[in-house]
């Protein structure tokens, strides 16, 4: 089995159990269902269902971008080697985005190319919405450019970066620019991003540069007939795009499954986060009962208890069982060893506060212990003290609890991340284990 096989295996695996689990009714365990919540979610559940479907088509998307009259159309028709895109001098002649299916003569990969309008040509609200949406479907992007890259270039290209695929930039028209070289676009590339007022960069590897010619111009040639006449006639040379189509194939045989999976999990990624993130905003008021209520179980226990190192126990077991019983309400799968990972990365990532207070506990605790060794009964004052260490204990432990509640929250809008087989998880697999000369590989690079 090769690796880009073992992707297709675990994306499935990973997109199997999430409709499984977020289409089962049992979801939300006792809670009864809410027509509302399972109105807004629709959509996100057919996003997952669609992610399954693109792993089994097992078809490549392709899309092209640039400005107007780049040639983005005639570089498509120069790779499947027939005029089916109209395309020509006139400005604008994609008006709207189209989509071509194209079997190469091997017959093992299946490709459909989505050609687009030019972007300056679109008013900006639009284009942007165009653009992500084009740019969620495809597995690959070729970036059409040719004279001198210009500034919306550079920020279109910047854009098409945070959908965080693989671009190929590609240089047409060389008949006109056949000065322009790789290392010159690649220095031009360079010079803009320097003078860019973003923090942001957009960075490509020489490599990802290709130069081609997909409609070359008209060029004059003599023709001498026998009787020793000679006619000036115009001759179209052939299209240049056999580097372009010989990047493509490497592409598409080496990591093309791969790409397939990255772009299914990140769709279903997206899908899971909508479904936490409508939840948790539908079942708000539940869950800040939950949390209450777990602060003030928290909160006497440890105020009534008068040994100290069970008051670290019994909250820590009282978070955990808030984090759970989060999960439980939202319908997000989460096992107790998972939510015990997520209870350590909350101390975490709260810093001293948190852990102030379980240092804070341990000491009051221990202090606590000493007081209710004494007896009550040779020095009634330490009931005072006892009384005042638990009830200044307790408050703080139930405001550690409503601060794991509400962190807890946060986390868990990220939705299904958790486990080996979530999308996170399965996405963090693959990159890591791509070998370092794919384009995937170097995506990761330049993030």
């Amino acid at each position: 089995m090769t690796q880009q096989d073992t992707h297709i295996q675990q994306t499935r695996a990973s997109l199997q159990q999430a409709l499984s689990w977020y289409t089962s009714v049992r979801r939300h365990w006792n809670y009864p269902p809410n027509l509302q919540l399972q109105a807004a979610v629709k959509q996100d559940l057919q996003s997952l269902k669609a992610s399954l479907e693109k792993i089994e088509n097992d078809v490549i998307k392709i899309a092209t971008f640039g400005l107007v009259s780049r040639g983005k159309s005639a570089v498509i028709n120069a790779l499947m080697g027939q005029n089916i895109l109209e395309s020509g001098p006139i400005h604008g002649v994609t008006k709207w985005p189209q989509s071509v299916r194209w079997t190469p003569s091997s017959g093992k990969i299946k490709v459909e190319f989505i050609d687009t309008p030019g972007l300056d040509e679109i008013e900006g609200q639009e284009r942007e919405i165009m653009s992500r949406s084009i740019a969620d479907e495809a597995d690959l992007i070729l970036f059409i450019i040719s004279e001198d890259i210009t500034r919306t270039e550079y920020e279109a290209l910047l854009e098409l970066k945070k959908a965080f695929k693989p671009i190929i930039l590609v240089f047409n028209k060389i008949d006109l620019y056949p000065d322009k070289d790789i290392n010159t676009i690649y220095e031009q590339l360079q010079k803009i991003g320097q003078g860019s007022n973003t923090e942001q960069k957009f960075s490509i590897s020489p490599e990802d540069i290709v130069r081609v010619s997909a409609s070359p111009q008209p060029i004059p040639v003599l023709v001498k007939y026998p009787d020793g006449k000679t006619v000036q006639q115009w001759e179209t040379p052939p299209s240049q795009v056999d580097e372009l189509k010989s990047k493509i194939f490497t592409i598409l045989n080496r990591e093309g499954k791969s790409l397939l999976c990255l772009n299914a999990l990140q769709k279903a990624k997206k899908a899971e986060e909508n479904i936490a993130k409508k939840t948790i905003k539908n079942r708000q008021e539940e869950a800040e009962a939950i949390i209450w209520k777990h602060v003030k179980y928290k909160s006497v226990a440890v105020a009534v208890n008068p040994i100290g190192f069970l008051d670290i126990i019994g909250g820590s077991v009282t978070d955990l069982m808030l984090i759970r019983s989060l999960a439980r309400l939202y319908g997000l799968p989460i096992t107790n060893h998972e939510a015990g990972k997520l209870w350590r990365k909350i101390l975490v990532s709260s810093g001293s506060l948190l852990l102030g207070e379980i240092a804070t506990g341990v000491i009051l605790g221990l202090g606590k212990t000493a007081l209710a060794v004494s007896t009550f009964l040779e020095n009634p004052a330490i009931l005072t003290t006892y009384g005042s260490t638990a009830i200044l204990q307790g408050g703080l432990a139930a405001y550690g609890t409503y601060i794991i509640g509400k962190a807890a929250q946060e986390y868990l809008e990220k939705g299904c991340s958790w486990g080996d087989l979530g999308p996170s998880m399965v996405i963090k697999n693959i990159m890591n284990q791509v070998d370092p000369n794919t384009i995937i590989y170097r995506l990761q690079i330049d993030e």
